[in-house]
């Protein structure tokens, strides 16, 4: 072995000893608590600062000051964070979408403090823990690993936090203290963090965004052990180590020269993409579920007030107006976040990455250095950039059509961290680069005209994409996605059509900001400040325009006139607070006030209100419009409704095929249609080793009800998806009239009269009544303009209810909506799954009388149901399932009656 091989596997094993801390902190606290801890990198940049400062600031000896910052302060600081930070979260309910908003909060609240404590700048007398050669950090890595593997495998704690890990509420239901369990989690994870700071300070930057960045950057070798595995993190991050370290040795030639050694000295960047956008997601458990509340409509004076403010900077000067520039830009950058993250949503981490890319384009279009296009004019330059930089948001809306909440997080911040790392850290990219401004409007005053022109634009785009059909079927994917799937939404399609306009607007605010500082600077567009970008969205508001233009407001605002690092400590401690205000700090000013509104509401004493009674007599009953209780309302609706005989949005769509049969008798008279509507043959699924499915056949007639019963753990669940389209079986077909519709997708099926309901209930709680209804009219295509009057009337839902957000409704109402809302998308064939849960009797009864109408109308109804007293009073025809089969049919009375006297003594 040479001497150059053998030094650079040294300094490779060093390199990949501390990215085998980072991956076996995240791996323990993630396994602890369930939180990837985005706040890693920050923990152990703020290590290595309190090392520096107890050593060279207050001369302590580096044994002591080692022995405070790793065992006590590192520790410390991660049981403060789960008990202060996380802990709340999870009593609220553990909202992941919280938690990772909270996680982000915390890193961005270090970086900040960090900034305003010790200053922006990189510090080069960090003290060294241990000589540069690796051996003893390879010994700590191993030592760690190893020490943990037996505490998890051979001891009382390791148990319970397997415990913890499989069923947090299970574990405590068996007396386990998840709560010591979590803070131990976090106490470790918060050591190697500390660790891994403070040796790898005196070889790196030190500063408050690049160490942090680098650490976060090797986040893949913890992907890449799925989260679970100590010693594949371990493996991985030597590995990788090595390789980059060997790869420094090479030096090509030619046009890819650069780019060569751009990945040979950020292999761990090219592991954290292939791991986030290759690999499969971190987990289903990571899924980030948007919190049921309705959107709080702006006020117009807030909007006078707006705009009053961004006004006030073309009477300013000097400073004032040249800083001032810069709060139109980011304002569209962050109104990116607000089509993406508030509308879509969808978590994007890497909008700083496509506003760079914009600002990037802008300048070398304008200098006449892109390949293959002239020089143009800076304002063409802008709109070309633009245009160009749109289709690239496909790099992270393809992820996002298979993935969801942290795996998407993570594939999103891996391109961000890519493209900082590949083109605006690369000479070849960006050098030489000057970027100036459109002829005519040079001046600050001028410029700052054009901006809040083109900030319009902007706004105007985003009011498009938040309103209409478009916008109802965003709100719909971002508040429930199986349910908008169930819709007819095409939830794939609109995904990459969020990020495309989210890519769109921030490759627009980031050239405007290119053009406003006169220059491409790569560092105004680093991932970290993506981090905070998109942690000031969330915070103030993320399906709020005003929210974006406040939040570029105060982050421009707090870094022109204070220290740098309050605007990112701010936001950081509201991004912790999130769990208290899901909607923002505007929503929960709105709340306090209606509740402080409420308890100061004035009240006549008994004498006043006999005395208005007398002056005032009351309007007599019949006048008043009370709302009715459910029961007798949907009684009544639906009484109408069979009474005329029409489907609620009938003539609005042809038949899914051709002959379909359409009885108009009721389905108590009418004999068995010949043909079926749905048919299903031959049906298998496993799931691993366990058969779901075996070989099942299934017929739903138009015009009669089937029911499917049977024990947990049957195959009813699965028969359903496979028939809605959220499952493709392993073997089968499934067929709607003569037309094969098994590798169609639920949002196909239910655009060809396929529709379903959900045992949780699938309701857009941000939509109001009306609009969710809507919803199911506009993506099933229905044209029929009086479709969405005549559902909400069949299901009493036409009065005041109509204009109330979904959010809060009792469930009898809810549910009402869900099945307004696959009623008013005309279906063929309905399936029901267990529609009757969290209904009292009489809701039950109403229901029961509203699917009777329906299969009198002629809709094949599938009912998948545990309460067997509504099978008998419904169902035409009963099947029970056992073990994935099949096993009984026919009439309600023969079958119950069969299986009552088998379950008897």
């Amino acid at each position: 072995m040479s001497s150059l091989t053998y030094d650079l596997t040294l300094a490779g094993l060093s390199v990949g000893s501390a990215a085998a801390l980072t991956g076996i902190g995240l791996i323990v606290t993630y396994r602890a608590t369930g939180v990837l801890n985005f706040a890693h990198g920050a923990i152990a940049m703020v290590c290595a600062y309190l090392l520096r400062q107890c050593v060279v600031e207050w001369g302590w000896p580096l044994w002591l000051g080692a022995t405070v910052t790793l065992l006590v302060l590192a520790p410390g600081l991660g049981v403060v964070l789960e008990r202060f930070v996380f802990r709340p979260l999870a009593v609220l309910g553990g909202d992941p979408a919280q938690t990772l908003v909270a996680s982000i909060g915390v890193f961005v609240l270090l970086v900040g403090g960090a900034a305003l404590l010790w200053g922006q700048g990189a510090r080069e007398d960090a003290p060294e823990l241990v000589p540069d050669e690796p051996w003893g950090q390879l010994a700590v890595v191993l030592v760690l690993a190893a020490g943990v593997a037996a505490v998890v495998r051979r001891t009382r704690f390791g148990r319970e936090l397997r415990a913890v890990v499989d069923d947090r509420q299970l574990a405590v239901l068996g007396g386990i203290d998840a709560d010591r369990v979590a803070a131990a989690g976090w106490a470790f994870g918060s050591f190697t963090a500390g660790l891994t700071g403070v040796l790898l300070a005196p070889y790196v930057r030190l500063d408050p965004y690049g160490l942090p960045l680098l650490v976060m950057e090797v986040v893949a070798v913890a992907v890449a052990a799925r989260m679970r595995s100590l010693p594949v993190a371990v493996v991985v991050a030597l590995g990788i180590g090595v390789a980059q370290s060997q790869l420094t040795r090479l030096h090509p030639s030619g046009w890819g020269e650069p780019l060569l050694q751009a990945v040979g000295t950020n292999l761990f960047v090219v592991a954290l993409l292939i791991a986030a956008l290759v690999l499969p997601g971190v987990g289903t458990r990571d899924a980030l579920p948007r919190t049921a509340t309705a959107r709080v409509p702006t006020p117009p004076g807030a909007w006078i007030v707006a705009a009053v403010l961004f006004l006030l900077p073309l009477g300013l000067a000097g400073r004032d107006l040249h800083t001032s520039v810069q709060v139109p830009a980011l304002a569209v950058i962050l109104l990116s976040l607000v089509v993406v993250t508030g509308r879509g949503g969808q978590i994007s981490l890497g909008q700083a990455a496509y506003a760079g890319l914009g600002a990037l384009f802008t300048a070398l279009l304008a200098a006449g250095r892109f390949p293959g296009l002239p020089r143009l004019p800076e304002l063409a330059a802008l709109a070309v950039a633009v245009a160009l930089v749109a289709p690239l948001g496909l790099l992270t809306g393809w992820p996002a059509i298979g993935r969801r909440g942290l795996a998407l997080a993570l594939a999103t911040f891996a391109v961000g961290v890519g493209v900082s790392r590949f083109v605006f850290a690369q000479p070849y990219a960006t050098s030489g680069l000057s970027l100036g401004r459109p002829a005519g409007f040079d001046g600050d005053r001028a410029y700052y005209v054009l901006e809040l022109l083109l900030l319009a634009v902007a706004l105007l785009a985003t009011h498009a994409l938040r309103r209409g059909r478009t916008g109802r079927a965003l709100a719909a994917m971002r508040d429930h996605e199986r349910g908008a799937q169930a819709a007819g939404v095409q939830v794939p399609s609109l995904k990459l059509l969020a990020f495309v306009a989210g890519a769109a607007l921030a490759a627009l605010g980031g050239g405007m900001l290119g053009m406003g500082l006169r220059a491409f600077d790569a560092a105004a567009y680093d991932p970290v400040r993506g981090l905070l970008w998109f942690a000031a969205v969330v915070v103030l508001g993320s399906d709020s325009t005003l929210g974006a233009l406040a939040a570029a407001a105060l982050l421009v605002g707090l870094d022109a006139g204070t220290r740098g690092g309050v605007a990112a400590a701010l936001i950081g401690v509201l991004a912790i607070l999130v769990g208290r205000f899901p909607g923002g700090p505007y929503e929960a000013l709105r709340t306090a006030a209606e509740r402080l509104r409420l308890r100061r509401t004035p009240a006549l004493t008994p004498v006043g209100a006999r005395a208005r009674a007398r002056l005032r007599p009351a309007p007599p009953q019949a006048a008043r419009s009370a709302p009715v209780p459910t029961g007798a309302t949907a009684t009544g609706a639906v009484a109408t409704g069979a009474t005329a005989g029409t489907a609620p949005g009938s003539g609005g769509r042809s038949p899914a095929s051709p002959g379909t049969p359409t009885p108009e008798t009721s389905s108590a008279t009418a004999p068995t249609p010949a043909a079926p509507l749905l048919t299903a043959r031959q049906l298998h699924a496993r799931y691993g080793g366990f058969t779901a499915l075996d070989g099942v056949d299934l017929d739903l007639f138009p015009g009669r009800v089937t029911a499917v019963v049977g024990p947990n753990g049957a195959g009813k669940s699965t028969l359903f998806h496979c028939l809605a389209g959220t499952l493709r079986p392993a073997r089968g077909t499934v067929r709607l009239g003569g037309r094969d519709i098994t590798a169609l997708p639920a949002h196909a099926r239910t655009r060809l009269g396929v529709a379903r309901t959900f045992q949780q209930l699938a309701v857009f709680p941000s939509l109001t009544v009306s609009e969710n209804v809507r919803v199911g009219a506009e993506q099933g295509r229905v044209t029929d303009p009086g479709a969405v009057e005549r559902t909400l009337r069949l299901l009493g839902l036409d009065g005041p209810v109509r204009a109330l957000p979904a959010a809060g409704l009792p469930t009898g109402t809810l549910r009402r909506v869900e099945l307004a809302r696959v009623l008013a998308g005309s279906p063929h064939a309905l399936l029901l799954d267990e529609p009757a849960a969290g209904l009292d009797s009489a809701e039950v009864a109403a229901l029961a009388r509203v699917l009777k109408a329906l299969a009198a109308d002629g809709t094949a109804l599938l009912v998948v149901e545990h309460d067997l007293d509504l099978v008998a009073g419904l169902a035409d025809v009963v099947h029970v399932m056992t073990a994935g089969r099949i096993v009984a049919s026919g009439p309600p009375g023969n079958v119950l009656n069969a299986l009552g006297t088998a379950a008897g003594p």
